[in-house]
């Protein structure tokens, strides 16, 4: 009898003492990261994951959103859209439901569509996802915010044009597509697709399987078609493969133009000069190491030991998506406050709302540590993406330099293509676009 008594007052203690972090839980703003930090992607993975997980890290240190801590919880995906989905159902509801989910994956991205809106979790595709996700009539819990694949192609048509002397002289040119053959890769197709039949160049599309370790094949095809420039739509081991069998078949690197998940330092380094004059499009921002953000995030976590991954990566291409990513996910919520209660921890529907009411102007983003980073971006009812602007940096085999101005893609042809897309989609699900008062709510 008296071992009944003690095993139950244990588990009453236990039960107390479970309910205590709950309770202090309840007080704070959840946010899931799916990150992957193995398998073959983590070379690429890891750096994001890094710069995520250290601003959320340092907003807390900055005291919160209005003195609303931050609290998260990592759940490893492989790049993985079956494993991506599972994570997402695993902590959704957890410590009083997500925030918001960024699925870092374009398929895991397509999957957690369809779910969003029963779960009522805005699904966040910072520089990826559905490109007609852009249109907010449609898709009201999607936010591609900063960019979309269809922004990037179009910035690197332009890029061209411009090294070409305007965009008359593409008639006749070949371009050729190598990309990840996936969702992911097959993003920039209708776009690039719109722009061939406006300006007269041909086309050519080269799927890569996953991983892409082994490409020569399709540089065989590069090698007989001999196209003037070459997209390379890849992420991982593909992106350095790529660079390798480009020297190896002797095309100029010169005359490449990567996406921006091909366009960061892991990408790169192992190439080296191999991989010298390859261009690649931003989403805003590039290698800031310099920035204020970089240097607060030092400051206030990495020299206190509290950072996440090595010191010296702070700053990279990758590392500053990742802060960028949470950064923007976080003036979500810090919007949503100022409609619904500052200091409070706001729901998903609540940060939805906040997320469709964006205004990041310049003194914000400044404020924020992202000076020369990042421009202005202001979302709304039927724009979820915000800003369309890109640059151009290029591999000089050592660091990565900006080698364009500021490039913004092209509205009369993006709106257009979003609409329509979305349009279809919303048949296809038979989904009714969403009317002014629904905007408001």
């Amino acid at each position: 009898m008296k071992l009944k008594s003690l095993a139950l007052a244990v588990a009453t203690v236990s039960a107390l003492a479970g309910a205590a972090p709950a309770f202090a839980q309840a007080k704070e703003q959840f946010i899931p990261v799916l990150s992957y930090r193995t398998g073959a992607y983590a070379p690429n993975g890891t750096p994001w994951a890094n710069g995520y997980v250290d601003y959320l890290k340092l907003v807390n240190a900055r005291g919160g959103i209005n003195g609303v801590k931050l609290s998260f919880e990592e759940c490893e995906t492989g790049y993985d859209t079956a494993r991506s989905v599972e994570c997402y159902e695993r902590l959704k509801g957890k410590n009083g439901g997500a925030s918001l989910v960024q699925p870092l994956s374009t398929g895991a991205t397509f999957a957690i569509t369809e779910k969003a809106p029963v779960d009522k979790i805005p699904v966040v595709t910072v520089g990826y996802g559905r490109s007609e996700s852009a249109d907010g009539t449609v898709f009201k819990w999607n936010f591609p915010i900063a960019g979309t694949y269809w922004v990037a192609a179009d910035a690197i048509i332009q890029a061209i044009a411009l090294k070409e002397g305007g965009l008359d002289k593409l008639k006749g040119k070949k371009i050729a597509l190598i990309y990840h053959d996936s969702p992911y890769g097959k993003e920039p197709i209708p776009l690039l697709q719109e722009r061939a039949k406006m300006h007269g160049f041909d086309l050519q599309l080269l799927p890569v399987t996953a991983p892409g370790v082994e490409q020569k094949a399709t540089w065989l095809q590069v090698r007989q078609a001999r196209p003037d420039f070459v997209l390379l739509w890849g992420w991982g081991v593909m992106n350095s493969t790529a660079l390798k069998e480009a020297q190896a078949t002797g095309f100029a690197r010169e005359k490449m133009y990567g996406v921006w998940w091909a366009g960061a330092e892991p990408d790169v380094k192992d190439v080296g000069d191999g991989a010298k004059g390859y261009n690649a499009v931003t989403m805003q921002h590039g290698a800031e190491p310099q920035s204020k953000l970089a240097k607060d995030v030092v400051s206030m976590l990495h020299d206190k030991n509290q950072g996440t991954g090595p010191k010296e990566e702070v700053g990279q291409v990758l590392y500053m998506r990742g802060a960028m990513s949470a950064m923007l996910g976080v003036e979500g919520i810090r919007s949503a406050q100022e409609r619904f209660g500052k200091g409070k921890v706001m729901t998903g529907e609540q940060v939805r709302w906040g997320l469709e009411n964006l205004s990041l102007t310049q003194a914000k983003l400044d404020g924020l540590g992202f000076a020369g980073v990042m421009r202005p971006i202001s979302t709304s009812c039927t724009d979820h993406m915000g800003a369309a602007w890109a640059r151009i940096h290029t591999w000089d085999g050592k660091a990565w330099k900006f080698t364009s101005d500021w490039l913004q893609a092209d509205e009369q042809i993006i709106k257009p293509l979003v609409k329509s897309t979305a349009a279809k989609y919303a048949a296809e699900k038979k989904l009714t676009a969403r009317t002014p008062a629904d905007c408001q709510s």
